[in-house]
């Protein structure tokens, strides 16, 4: 199996984007990250495209074959991945796996959402159907209530307090003041998420993630001919993917997430390394406790001392691992299909030493992980500037 690099980021910024149409978004950050790996289109030889439901959100389907025209990858094969928020992670993975088994050699895969066209009932019943919808959403089950579920047991569990959870928004807010392409660029104040408005108790507004418009791409190729195009080059290290029930209640613990133990995991094994040695990592926020959950799933800190992990400042940047530099989906933005891949860009950007105000001192090894629904697909990523 070939060792895989990225060789060029492009993000759009995230946001209430009025001005562009789905398809314009995703030109907009694949040439973004074409012109960052100094390459031609005519050398990408596929295109790999995470979207959870453009058909629902502006009336699209079968995106894959659009983006690649508007691309000018015309004739080129692409391939749409749809796994809830994880999409595009799931998209980088595949598109990992084709360099690794020596299929392609260079390849693009990005993300793209355009949410904003629609109402929020339409946008919260498109999203309750990343659930079980026979037995969840059918009986009212929204996903903001489905953490919140999560939320109330594992305070309950583990004396998680609300305070605790107001802080990962607090952090995010405060990392995305100083990301120009997050929705969010301004800070608040544990008082101002406990004072927001209830979603679903024991989550506020400001627990929770964005509507979002926004694409995100990258640019692999096989490790050996990184050099060619990057000063630096990151390499992936290591991968895992893995599944859970969808319905909460075929659970036997809803404050664990299996499957973001079991994709850790693999990827921890792939890369020959453990928890201690991440120096930063992009994880799914799109409710504050989910944030909290990943400390301990991912072997951050023990079971049920996640609330504490953020309480003490760790994952502050800094701090011991900080996460979400960019500002996390909760406040750099979460348009669903491109959620995987502006974490990717984020870690890319990081390991360069190219993150500026959020820049983590002296990072040499990143994660990104990246959930779909209430956590019933994980997808891990681990990436580091030294090849394996």
């Amino acid at each position: 199996m070939r060792d895989v690099a990225v060789i060029g980021v492009g993000m759009t910024k995230f946001g209430e984007r009025w001005d562009k149409q789905l398809r314009d978004l995703f030109v907009e950050a694949a040439n973004e990250a074409l012109k960052d790996a100094n390459i031609g289109r005519d050398e990408v030889q596929a295109l790999f495209v995470g979207n959870f439901s453009a058909g629902s959100f502006v009336g699209q389907e079968h995106v894959a074959p659009l983006l690649a025209d508007y691309l000018s990858l015309k004739s080129k094969p692409a391939f749409r991945i749809e796994s809830a928020c994880a999409s595009s992670g799931m998209a980088f993975n595949l598109a990992c796996m084709a360099i690794a088994s020596g299929i392609y050699d260079i390849v693009m895969v990005g993300g793209v959402e355009k949410m904003t066209d629609v109402s929020v009932p339409e946008i919260t019943s498109v999203h309750a159907k990343a659930m079980d919808v026979e037995w969840e959403s059918f009986f009212g089950l929204t996903l903001p209530a489905a953490f919140a579920l999560i939320a109330r047991r594992h305070m309950i569990q583990y004396g998680t307090k609300p305070e605790q959870l107001a802080m990962v928004s607090v952090k995010n807010h405060r990392n995305a003041a100083k990301n120009p392409l997050a929705q969010f660029q301004f800070e608040v104040t544990i008082e101002r998420v406990l004072a927001s408005p209830i979603v679903s108790d024991p989550l506020h507004v400001l627990d929770c993630s964005p509507i979002t418009d926004g694409a995100a791409a990258v640019i692999l190729c096989s490790a050996d001919i990184a050099k060619k195009y990057a000063d630096t080059p990151i390499y992936v290290l290591g991968f895992g993917v893995a599944s859970d029930s969808i319905a909460l209640h075929d659970r036997s613990d809803i404050t664990t997430l299996g499957a973001v133990v079991k994709a850790s995991r693999q990827a921890y094994k792939m890369a020959g390394i453990e928890p201690k040695n991440i120096d930063v990592a992009e994880l799914h926020d799109n409710f504050t406790i989910t944030e909290i959950i990943s400390y301990e799933d991912l072997g951050f800190c023990e079971k049920g001392k996640g609330g504490l992990m953020i309480q003490e400042g760790e994952t502050e940047i800094g701090g011991r691992i900080p996460v979400n530099t960019s500002g996390g989906l909760k406040a750099r933005g979460n348009p669903i299909g491109a959620t995987g891949v502006a974490q990717v860009v984020e870690i890319v950007q990081q390991l360069r030493g190219e993150a500026g105000k959020r820049q983590v001192s002296g990072a040499e090894v990143g994660m990104t992980q990246n959930i779909g629904g209430s956590g019933s697909t994980c997808v891990v990523h681990i990436f580091g500037r030294q090849r394996r």
